[in-house]
């Protein structure tokens, strides 16, 4: 005899099925120091975002990519309590696309609406982005934060549409929100005056169809876009890089003819690696739960940066110890 009785699972059926969307989120915090002092904090701040604003319109997926054992109890924690539906913990950092492949093609719903782990949700994000991908004819990536600049050579496919003038369509230009842009540029660590004078003569595509307004424009930190669409547009190969070719998986969304848009209005804002005071109070007028306390972000450049060659220094140093820190090879 080869078993000891049946299975008690065989011929049931189970309740559950996934949502038409998951939302996707990934994350790779490698110790709580350095540039990774606060990311926990925001990685709390921005998963309390997403479950507070998704109000069970979809299942929550999570791809640990590597973190530390602190950041892994906590994501566990956030299973074990059912606020999560599904995490997925890898020993080693796979990189981001590394990453979108294993996790993307994981996902149990036809729409993935991905952002990494430090972006804040507002309530009827998902409506928005939805409603442009139900409106708009073969769109691939919608996001939801119309700022700043992202694969601006990979939009011939929006040109395309435009060109065809359909019935419905109407295109305009708009200038850009100042505020909106000067969070994006202190966020990411970019000086806000330069962006702001970059972008002075730059104004936004909007284009009206059937109704539903959007914007020609897409980011890489928070999108929806059609489970099918994305991993069709990954290349086959493996490139081991941690944080490039984005602009590739863009550029090939747009060679198979999508549509890369943006919502109007901003519906998620890009956090950065520590919890500022602005973005504390909108949390609180959210009535978001905030774990850590806001961080006084200088804006100064450091003297060290300001003496003649020393970036040219400083900054292969940094990468070295990087490397030697978070055993990247």
């Amino acid at each position: 005899m080869t078993r000891f009785g049946i299975n008690p699972a065989r011929n049931k059926n189970i309740s559950y099925k996934p949502s038409r969307v998951t939302a996707a989120m990934m994350t790779y915090i490698p110790n709580l120091e350095g540039y990774f002092t606060h990311r926990l904090d925001v990685l709390k701040l921005s998963l309390e975002s997403l479950i507070h604003s998704a109000d069970q319109q979809c299942d929550i997926m999570i791809l640990n990519n590597g973190s530390c054992e602190l950041v892994s109890e906590y994501l566990e924690s956030l299973l074990d309590s059912e606020r999560v539906d599904y995490v997925i913990r890898s020993r080693r950092n796979l990189g981001v696309i590394g990453g979108f492949k294993l996790l993307f093609h994981a996902i149990p719903g036809e729409i993935i609406a991905y952002s990494d782990d430090d972006v804040l949700y507002y309530p009827g994000w998902l409506d928005a982005h939805l409603k442009i991908l139900d409106t708009f004819p073969k769109t691939g990536i919608i996001s939801g934060a119309p700022v700043g600049y992202s694969s601006e050579g990979a939009f011939s496919a929006v040109d395309k549409f435009i060109s065809e003038a359909l019935p419905g369509l109407e295109v305009v230009e708009k200038a850009r929100v100042n505020e909106w842009e000067q969070d994006w540029a202190a966020s990411t660590g970019r000086p806000i005056d330069e962006h702001l004078a970059a972008i002075t003569n730059t104004p936004n595509l909007h284009l009206t169809f059937q109704g539903v307004e959007a914007i020609k424009s897409s980011k890489h930190f928070q999108f929806v876009t059609p489970k099918d669409v994305i991993c069709q547009a990954f290349s086959p190969e493996w490139s081991g890089s941690l944080m490039d070719d984005l602009v590739s998986l863009d550029e090939s969304v747009n060679r198979l003819g999508y549509l890369r848009l943006c919502t109007p209005s901003r519906y998620t804002r890009h956090i950065g690696n520590a919890l500022t005071r602005e973005i504390v109070k909108e949390a609180e007028a959210l009535q978001i739960p905030i774990a850590g306390q806001a961080q006084d972000i200088q804006e100064a450049e450091h003297w060290l940066l300001r003496i003649p060659g020393s970036g040219r220094i400083l900054w292969p140093l940094y990468r070295w110890l990087f490397k030697i820190l978070h055993r990247v090879r």
